[in-house]
């Protein structure tokens, strides 16, 4: 495709004047009737009343499926309830488990060029891809194609590359951990470490960050620690329409007298007042109070925020120091970071009154158990590993880490993006690891490191690499400086998507494409006439099973990791591992994980019970950390700089409220208000007037970066009650506006959330 070709392809914007939209005031309250009726009204849509009832029920259930949207956590069964999902839930499993349809004959009406240029929703709303297809070099429709075909051709250009590290094999949170695992040992059979997946663009900034300060990637708090805490703290998340269960366990907290604080540039609803869905009280009234206070702060002020606390603290003296002397170190180079901040730069970076600051210091002061949640509000900056490290450096001044009702708790995205990385996914192996799959399987693998997802998305646009495999996932809407991205998968020899349903990724290929449909999670699986399960790791270390019980809308499909076996047997003709061996029976599967990954012994025995097993977690479980000093660590940072010119505004990028990651189910955002549109911009009132724009105006946006401009067209202005100088969008609709060059420090997230723009009237 020539330029203008892939840019109309990757975000189409409609022709026509945007008339649809339709601002109502904004909710004060999540969930109620409307969280009900918006469930069953896509239940209705996608599977019928009927089916739709029999997914409830076995949503997040002991002998059920594990929904595929986010990564929060079930309750034990004995607290379970009968209905244990989400409105956003629903949504997902819905959109699986359609009765709707996408074959041979979908793709013979439709070219890929006219597909590019229907909607994001139009593509999801098709329904199940049901057989594997190919669009070869210049054609314009994807034909069929048979199984067997499409793995001799995957092997074929896998075979023919100069080495491994010319293939890419991206992995989304999706995937089981027995796929994850299969796919991992492939692709280091056959001798590259390039395993970028969806948590280098959301959370791998909180893993480095945890890593560096903890001596663990992941959260130290579970379900069980909410109604425990004294003080929970949200940051940069928006439950509600993110992780919607989150709210029942906020709730829960609040009943126990839990103090909450809401640390946002957008007043959500959901961290507002709650109104429980699924209990007869949350139909009626004002619904619960969750946020004692909300901070309305601006976008990137958190490490700010921390520091400001931070001095009062120190000032105060009101530390734990028989903690900090036994289990941290950095303390005093701590002191001296914080000291040296100034007031001025903390109340100009936060927006905050000095006022609002010291009454949540006065919360983190009386708090003896203290727990911090954050998402990608932190995550997605420059600064985002240092901003993580402060909140840390927060928890660790009262010794917030290892006791009841206290941690850190980052909010994982995918149903299983964290279980992925426990099996191994991930670009940096450590050397323990790759020891254990060898002597595992007997094989030597290469200790070099592969690419993240921004490295093979350079890779690719320089042609170091020609061969892209996505397990899962819709890279194309995900990634950032979408047209650079687009441009990069476009010069691949071949692109091959595994997935369940269509998205815009189909229709950026390399000059071959090929879509292989797999199994859900909703769908049942036999091998040998046994059915079989996989597992997931939640979001707080939990491992457990899931188990569809659903006719797969096709007999052609294929679970994950039978077509990962099937590609390693085609590719690896002198393979030591036992590929189809293993695929006959997950267990053999479960097998060789207990072997190789700590934590994991007595997998299948440990998994059967039904609320599954708990990881290890040194910090958690003892107050033990597996740093180098075999202590927690304070960090020290100095505060961003980031200097706006006259007319520009800092950007983030969110989602609306009917959609999770980059699926979109509808055009509405109802708890902000917005109705039939998506191409809008969130501005505050007063530059607005500044601006002398109005409600209504279409703007076009540029993005500023070392020099270059990025443009869309065609966004409506909203006034919003957001921070001055801050604006917010919705991806990926304004992800070509992120420079692939703008990303974290060490953890090298996109800084979605952090995109100086301008904006004026559509010329």
């Amino acid at each position: 495709m020539n330029k203008s070709q892939l840019e109309n392809s990757i975000l189409p914007v409609a022709k026509e004047t945007l008339t649809n939209l339709n601002i109502k005031p904004r909710c004060t309250t999540a969930g109620g009737i409307s969280a009900i009726i918006s469930s069953f009204k896509q239940i209705k849509e996608e599977t019928g009343i009927i089916k739709g009832l029999k997914l409830m029920l076995q949503a997040n259930q002991s002998c059920g499926f594990d929904c595929p949207g986010c990564a929060w956590p079930d309750p034990k069964t004995s607290n379970k309830s009968v209905t244990e999902f989400c409105e956003n839930g629903i949504k997902a499993i819905a959109e699986e488990a359609t009765y709707k349809k996408v074959g041979a004959e979908f793709f013979k009406k439709y070219s890929v060029s006219e597909l590019s240029h229907k909607s994001d929703i139009w593509l999801s709303k098709q329904g199940r891809l049901t057989h594997p297809m190919i669009l070869k070099d210049g054609d314009t429709h994807y034909q069929s194609i048979t199984w067997n075909e499409a793995y001799k051709i995957i092997a074929q250009e896998l075979n023919h590359l100069n080495n491994p590290d010319e293939a890419i094999f991206y992995t989304s949170g999706r995937a089981s951990n027995e796929a994850a695992f299969l796919y991992q040992l492939f692709v280091r059979e056959f001798g590259t470490n390039n395993l970028p997946d969806c948590s280098n663009l959301c959370h791998e900034s909180s893993g480095q960050a945890l890593m560096e300060t903890i001596g663990i990637g992941k959260g130290t708090v579970t379900l069980e620690d909410f109604p425990k805490a004294d003080l929970i703290i949200v940051m940069g998340q928006n439950p509600a329409t993110n992780h919607p269960r989150m709210l029942s366990s906020l709730e829960d907290a609040k009943n126990h007298g839990t103090n909450i604080v809401s640390v946002n540039p957008l007043n959500e609803a959901g961290l507002n007042r709650f109104k429980h869905p699924q209990k007869i009280f949350g139909l009626f009234g004002k619904g619960k109070k969750i946020s004692n206070m909300h901070l309305a702060i601006k976008i990137n002020g958190d490490a700010a925020l921390m520091k400001g606390v931070m001095k009062i603290i120190l000032d105060e003296k009101a530390f734990d120091l028989d903690f900090i002397q036994k289990k941290t170190i950095g303390f005093e180079p701590l002191i001296t970071s914080v000291e040296n901040t100034q007031w001025k730069d903390i109340i100009e970076q936060t927006g905050l009154k000095l006022s609002e600051i010291q009454q949540f210091a006065k919360l983190c002061i009386e708090s003896k158990a203290t727990i911090a949640c954050w998402a990608m509000g932190l995550t997605q900056h420059k600064n985002g590993v240092a901003a993580i490290q402060e909140v840390v450096n927060l928890l660790l001044l009262g010794g917030h880490i290892g006791r009841a009702g206290a941690g850190v708790c980052p909010v994982r995205g995918h149903s299983n993006v964290q279980g992925d990385r426990t099996m191994g996914i991930w670009e940096k192996p450590r050397e323990v690891f790759l020891k254990n799959l060898e002597k595992e399987f007997n094989i030597s693998l290469t200790r070099e490191h592969g690419y993240s997802a921004i490295q093979a998305i350079k890779a690719m646009n320089e042609k170091k690499a020609k061969v892209f495999i996505a397990l899962g996932g819709n890279f194309i809407s995900a990634a950032p400086d979408t047209y650079i991205t687009a441009k990069s998968l476009n010069q691949c020899n071949l692109t091959v998507q595994i997935s369940t349903k269509l998205n815009r990724s189909h229709l950026i290929t390399g000059k071959t494409g090929l879509i292989l449909p797999c199994l859900g999670r909703t769908d049942r699986d036999f091998k040998q006439n046994i059915k079989q399960f996989v597992t997931v790791e939640n979001s707080m270390g939990i491992v457990h099973k899931s188990i569809g019980s659903f006719d797969p809308p096709s007999n052609d499909l294929k679970s994950e990791p039978e077509i990962i076996s099937k590609i390693a047997q085609e590719t690896l003709k002198s393979s030591k591992v036992k590929w189809q061996w293993l695929i006959e029976d997950y267990n053999r599967i479960r097998d060789s994980i207990s072997r190789v990954i700590p934590g994991f012994k007595n997998y299948n025995q440990r998994v059967a019970p039904s609320d599954g097993f708990e990881l290890p977690n040194p910090p958690k479980d003892n107050c033990s950390f597996t740093t180098d000093s075999k202590k927690a660590k304070f960090t020290s940072h100095d505060l961003p700089q980031l200097q706006l010119k006259a007319n520009q505004f800092i950007m983030m990028t969110i989602r609306s409220h009917d959609q999770f990651n980059s699926t979109i189910y509808g055009m509405n955002d109802r708890y902000r208000g917005i109705y039939n549109e998506r191409r809008i911009i969130f501005v505050n009132p007063d530059d607005l007037k500044e601006k002398g724009l109005k409600k209504g105006d279409i703007v076009d946006i540029k993005s500023h970066f070392n020099g270059d401009t990025r443009e869309v067209k065609k966004f409506i202005v909203v006034p919003y009650d957001i921070p001055k100088q801050c604006v917010a969008t919705y991806f990926p609709e304004t992800n070509p506006l992120v420079p692939l060059d703008s990303y974290a420090t060490r953890s090298m997230t996109p800084t979605y959330k952090s995109v100086i723009v301008t904006f004026n009237l559509q010329k």
